[in-house]
């Protein structure tokens, strides 16, 4: 049976050079086992990737003010899972205060809505199943600030310049390319997305967008470039960070994703998948007390399917001569995910562990 780090390195293209690091530099090989579990592609907005139709359905948000008037365009609208505060997907709302979300996993979701004018609002659980190819979810949201029955009486709420100079044909061509993407099209997507940066170059979700699909096409070079101009445009957008980061562990430069990530953490506090990642870079940098307080810190807020973390801790731990203390992160792993290869996995790493002296 091939070893569970041969598992994890046959999931990526061009793993020759990663299959002579394993055995004990699994360390090392950390990296491909976060990236193949949740991180390998990059993200884009509002689009679901790669799902099999018979398992999706298709989600269309309608965010309304309490008399029914729709709330407007350019609201963010995020598509969440469990407790977690992390969006998996998100959109903006159109004119008519509506935003799709296509090809979603069947499961249990809520949106929140949120923008500038507005109070965040939830909309609470609901459920994709296979039953409901499409369904309609009702956001109610409320104005702040002052004149407010104004606002709701026209289903216009105020909101940023940068998204109010945002082009109407700009915003048709991203519509255009971010339904390709969800088909999978990524010559089609890339053609939209281009006339959308050519009639409105000043958007960092557009080549933010952008960068994925270029990642998609295996074009590393210009996948960098659109990240980083998207970064560039606006130095508080952390998924711009999080790609570059994405891509700098992927070229083996843990430190250049470090640094990044914890812009990211800067930037957007909480959000336990990018802290997942600055604890795999400070691991693979060999900071292993700031790998094992950035592990604890993930583990104290709410988040879904991240028993890796544990992983990350034990292996900073043991690195440190702890590997008592490895045991119990590693028996917390088997907590959160008691089956499957990576668990079988960490239970021999158990069984080894135990017979080492204190």
């Amino acid at each position: 049976m091939r070893t569970w780090l041969r598992l994890i390195t046959d999931q990526l293209p061009g793993t020759s050079w990663k299959r002579k690091m394993l055995g004990r530099r699994q360390f090392v090989a950390l990296v491909i086992f976060i990236l193949s579990s949740f991180v390998h592609k990059s993200s884009a907005q509002g689009v679901m990737l790669g799902s099999d139709s018979s398992q999706v359905g298709n989600i269309q948000v309608h965010a309304v003010y309490s008399n029914g008037n729709p709330a407007g365009r350019q609201l963010r609208v995020r598509l969440m899972t469990g407790p977690s505060t992390t969006p998996i997907s998100e959109n903006f709302t159109n004119e008519q205060g509506a935003a799709q979300f296509v090809n979603i996993p069947i499961g249990e979701y809520h949106v929140v809505v949120s923008g500038e004018g507005i109070q965040d609002a939830d909309s609470g659980e609901f459920e994709v199943d296979r039953r409901k190819i499409s369904q309609s979810i009702f956001v109610t949201v409320r104005p702040t600030g002052e004149g407010t029955a104004k606002q709701i009486e026209q289903g216009q709420p105020s909101v940023s310049k940068a998204a109010l100079a945002i082009p109407a044909r700009a915003r048709k061509e991203s519509d255009h390319a971010i339904k390709a993407m969800s088909e999978q099209d990524w010559a089609k997507a890339l053609q939209h997305l281009e006339r959308a940066i050519e009639i409105y170059p000043e958007y960092a979700m557009f080549y933010n967008n952008l960068g994925a699909v270029y990642g998609h096409l295996n074009d590393r070079p210009h996948e960098r470039e659109a990240f980083q101009k998207a970064i560039d445009l606006d130095s508080h957008f952390a998924p711009g960070y999080v790609n570059l980061a994405k891509l700098c562990l992927q070229e083996q430069d843990p430190q250049g994703a470090e640094t990044l990530l914890e812009k990211a953490n800067q930037v957007e506090r909480d959000n336990a998948e990018t802290m997942t990642l600055l604890a795999q870079a400070q691991l693979l940098n060999k900071h292993y007390d700031a790998a094992v307080q950035t592990s604890r810190d993930v583990h104290a807020i709410p988040h879904q399917n991240l028993a890796v973390i544990h992983y990350i801790a034990a292996r900073a731990m043991e690195r440190s001569n702890r590997p008592q203390d490895a045991v119990v992160e590693l028996q917390t792993f088997l907590t959160e995910e008691p089956k499957g290869a990576r668990a079988d996995h960490v239970r021999e790493e158990i069984a080894q562990l135990q017979q080492k002296p204190n």
